[in-house]
């Protein structure tokens, strides 16, 4: 971050408009769609079968509570996102945005 904040700096200095573009991957993984999930890594990545079933038998059907003063939420469904704290989750999240770095190849 340091050398970030000397080139804006430098830039500046040599009166150089400067830009900085983030991105806000807090929550990405709670955005990935299962059905887009799993038709990728059967057509890019060719996991068909046993283990197509193994990784849709991970994904869905999932819900979740919340405790909260020693109350309960009621139990609702899980219907998109990858599992966090799981070594699974990261891979799966890579192998869904794969085809991104190929978007930003041709343009």
């Amino acid at each position: 971050m340091q050398r970030v904040w000397s080139d804006i700096l430098v830039a500046a200095d040599d009166r150089q408009v400067t830009l900085l573009g983030l991105l806000d991957f807090s929550a990405a993984f709670d955005c990935v769609d299962y059905s887009m999930l799993l038709e990728h890594l059967q057509s890019a990545f060719g996991l068909t079968d046993l283990v197509h079933d193994w990784v849709q038998s991970l994904l869905t059907d999932r819900t979740q509570q919340i405790a909260y003063s020693g109350q309960l939420s009621s139990v609702q469904s899980v219907l998109f996102g990858v599992l966090q704290g799981s070594v699974l989750g990261p891979l799966l999240y890579v192998l869904y945005t794969a085809e991104l770095a190929l978007v930003v190849d041709r343009h």
